[in-house]
C-alpha cells in the first residue's frame, strides 16, 4: 500500500476573516465523488456537497508541505505570501494536511488556476472572507478546522 500523498494549506486571516475556498460539487455516481467516499453518503447517487475548504493542495515531489502551501495559495487565488508557521496538522480526505499560517500577504484574490477553469454547473468555486459565524454555515471542511480557525480569528492572529 503506497503512502498517502499529503496536503498543504494556507491560513489566510485579515480583519477578523479567514480566506476559504467555498465550492459545491457534485459527480454522478457516489462512487466517483471524495465527498460522497469521506462523508459516508450512501447510495449510489451523488447528491452534491456545499463546502468551504482553505487554500491548498497536494504535495509534489521534492517539495515541502510549507511550499505546496505556497504555491497552492498563488495558483488558486494569486496571492503570494510567506509560511509565518506551521498552525496545525490533522487529514483531509483521509490523507495527512499541514496548515500553514500566511503572513506578508501580497495581491487582491482572485479565483485562479483550475479552480477558475473547472468552473461549471456541478463544479462551482468561489473565493470568500470567512468569519467565526460564517465558518459554519458554509461548511468549513474538514469540519475539525472550524474551531481551530475560530480561535485563531477570535485571537486577532492575522501574521501582521
Amino acid at each position: 500500500m503506497s503512502a498517502k500523498i499529503p496536503r498543504g494549506a494556507a491560513v489566510v486571516v485579515e480583519a477578523g476573516k479567514v480566506l476559504v475556498v467555498k465550492r459545491y460539487l457534485r459527480q454522478g455516481a457516489s462512487a466517483e465523488c471524495v465527498m460522497c467516499e469521506y462523508g459516508d453518503v450512501p447510495g449510489p447517487r451523488c447528491d452534491g456537497h456545499r463546502y468551504a475548504v482553505l487554500p491548498g493542495g497536494h504535495v509534489e515531489a521534492g517539495e515541502s508541505a510549507a511550499g505546496a502551501a505556497l504555491r497552492e495559495l498563488e495558483e488558486e487565488t494569486t496571492l503570494t505570501g510567506a509560511v509565518d508557521r506551521l498552525l496545525w496538522t490533522g487529514t483531509h480526505n483521509g490523507r495527512p494536511a499541514y496548515y500553514f499560517l500566511i503572513s506578508d500577504v501580497d495581491g487582491v484574490p482572485e479565483l485562479s488556476g483550475d479552480e477558475a477553469v473547472e468552473h461549471s454547473a456541478t463544479n462551482h468555486f468561489e473565493l470568500r472572507w470567512a468569519d467565526a459565524a460564517d465558518l459554519e454555515e458554509f461548511g468549513i471542511y474538514p469540519a475539525a478546522l472550524r474551531q481551530h480557525l475560530t480561535r485563531l480569528i477570535e485571537a486577532g492572529d492575522d501574521a501582521g
